[in-house]
């Protein structure tokens, strides 16, 4: 936790680096010496969010794609490749990224809390910055259970912070919700308006508020399963959120991206294809479809007998060639993917098939097709990052009106609305949407049909392929909790399933010895009392 103390200071920088409104960051000293009052949050904030998205939208990004089988790794080209991420090594060395990445930059949006308000200058900084630490301390929890909570943040006063129970947590970031809620709601005459330094919302404090809403309701239906106390923490908060307004639009973050340097870059497309200078990246070929989700794509072509691909029979998604580049295989335009752990020669990964498919032009340009590498450096690099997606919103509403139908409703609506807006932000060929939910509408865990058990299938299906390349670590929580969709282990795991959660980084271990909880290994694959607490039972 040492690392903290260092934070404030070079989110300035980065958001000085990272901008196009930089109007309001224009100081007359070298910003190494800017001084802590000077450090106001009208400074932190676009940093903040800037930085904190970027993890995201990398280590997060490639984690939750490899864990839940929607990527793979060319094994044509690197041997073998992800033997961690297969084999599921997961011990303090397994994506530290997430961890440290998170705290680093949510130490800032702490800092926004902390500052002198007395005034209600910064109410909407304040309300904005509680609705963000909730949105990404809610993953720390959710991937590693306890953590450093009520004596984080706190720089040279306390760089070894105890370890919070991760129910207090949860039931901390839910009351900072209605908090942040509360300010909006009051709407202080004396605060400032966020604008130009709000490169999510451009201080749209309403939806603000939505996102706070929705981020509420995503804590309280993770806890779906819990009991006790905070079962009856859960019914009376969601009860708060009847007849609430939710994210209905993606929820998008841009501080000025564009390829005039890699560090400018849109960090998705900073990391996975090309850099700044147009020079394609490594993880441009190491990345691949995985056959798992092809064969999901492609409509179980060559009829995989498992259970899970049968949903799938014939049902040719139209995202494919938006979510991945098609090639000619058997003379037809396919999704080619790599079986997770098999290398060229093995089933899965044919020595005759050289070629395979890679993030498409969905994720990483945007409407269209670029004519040449050049526009296409241009365009994904300028392109917005997506926070939450529109469609994750819509589906997690539909698993509430499931959960809750006497205080949510139009789960089918919702769930339909979601595909809808997976397809249109995949720019998927118009009308293709309402093609597919007729063909689903009677296939058992793919569409709105069975009982409410198919149904969370059937939701948490759709959503894994709508968050995949935005942020699959959501899906791959919600895996952990429902354990749908049912997703194939890698050939060469060395584990029965998935972790329940990730062990602390060696940082901590470092930084922090005295208060990190000692986890094993073991521990991560089974349900005990260092699993997530809404996931014990």
């Amino acid at each position: 936790m040492k690392k903290f103390k260092y934070t404030i200071l070079g989110l300035i920088v980065a958001s000085m680096t990272l901008t196009s409104c930089d109007h309001y960051l224009d100081i007359n000293e070298n910003p190494n010496n800017i001084h802590a009052e000077a450090i106001t949050p009208t400074l932190l904030f676009p940093g903040a969010v800037a930085q904190t998205y970027r993890t995201q939208a990398t280590w997060m990004n490639r984690f939750g794609g490899l864990m839940m089988n929607s990527y793979a790794g060319n094994s044509y080209s690197f041997g073998a490749p992800f033997g961690n991420e297969y084999t599921l090594n997961v011990d303090s060395s397994f994506y530290p990224q997430i961890w440290d990445g998170l705290y680093r930059n949510v130490s800032n949006f702490a800092a926004i809390e902390k500052y002198d308000n007395s005034n209600h200058k910064y109410d909407n900084y304040v309300a904005a910055a509680k609705v963000m630490k909730a949105f990404y301390m809610q993953t720390i929890v959710d991937l590693y259970g306890d953590a450093p909570y009520s004596q984080a943040f706190m720089g040279q006063a306390n760089a070894t912070p105890k370890y919070d129970n991760d129910e207090e947590i949860y039931r901390s970031l839910i009351l900072g919700l209605n908090d942040a809620i509360t300010l909006i709601d009051n709407g202080n005459a004396a605060a400032l308006e966020l604008g130009a330094t709000d490169i999510v919302f451009q201080g749209t404090m309403d939806s603000w508020k939505r996102l706070a809403n929705t981020v509420k309701l995503r804590m309280l239906v993770r806890m779906s399963k819990v009991t006790g106390s905070m079962a009856t923490f859960r019914d009376q908060q969601l009860q708060t959120l009847a007849g609430a307004n939710f994210i209905d639009s993606d929820v998008l973050v841009n501080p000025g991206y564009s390829a005039a340097n890699d560090d400018q870059q849109n960090p998705f497309y900073g990391y996975y294809v090309r850099n700044s200078s147009n020079s394609q990246l490594q993880n441009n070929t190491l990345f691949t479809a995985s056959e798992h989700i092809a064969t999901c794509l492609n409509g179980n072509p060559y009829n995989m007998t498992d259970n899970v691909y049968q949903k799938f029979n014939g049902i040719i998604d139209a995202r494919r060639g938006r979510m991945f580049s098609l090639v000619t295989y058997n003379n037809l335009p396919v999704v080619k993917g790599v079986r997770q752990g098999a290398t060229p020669g093995q089933p899965g990964a044919p020595t005759d098939l050289t070629t395979v498919s890679r993030f498409g032009n969905g994720w990483i340009f945007g409407q269209g097709s670029p004519s040449t590498t050049a526009q296409l450096t241009s365009v994904g690099s300028a392109k917005s990052g997506v926070l939450m997606s529109r469609s994750e919103s819509n589906f997690l509403q539909a698993e509430a009106a499931v959960r809750y139908p006497s205080i949510f409703s139009n789960g089918q609506t919702k769930f339909e609305n979601g595909i809808k807006a997976s397809f249109d932000y995949l720019y998927a060929t118009a009308g293709t949407s309402t093609t597919y939910i007729t063909a689903i509408q009677t296939k058992v865990g793919l569409g709105w049909t069975g009982t409410n058990d198919n149904k969370i299938e059937a939701i948490m299906t759709q959503k894994w392929l709508a968050t995949a390349g935005i942020n699959p670590t959501e899906s791959f929580i919600d895996y952990n909790r429902t354990g749908f969709p049912v997703t194939p282990m890698a050939t060469t795991s060395a584990k029965p399933n998935k972790p329940y959660r990730l062990m602390y980084p060696s940082s901590e271990y470092v930084a922090n010895s005295a208060n990190v909880p000692q986890i094993s290994n073991a521990q991560c694959f089974t349900k005990n009392q260092t699993t997530p607490f809404w996931n014990q039972n």
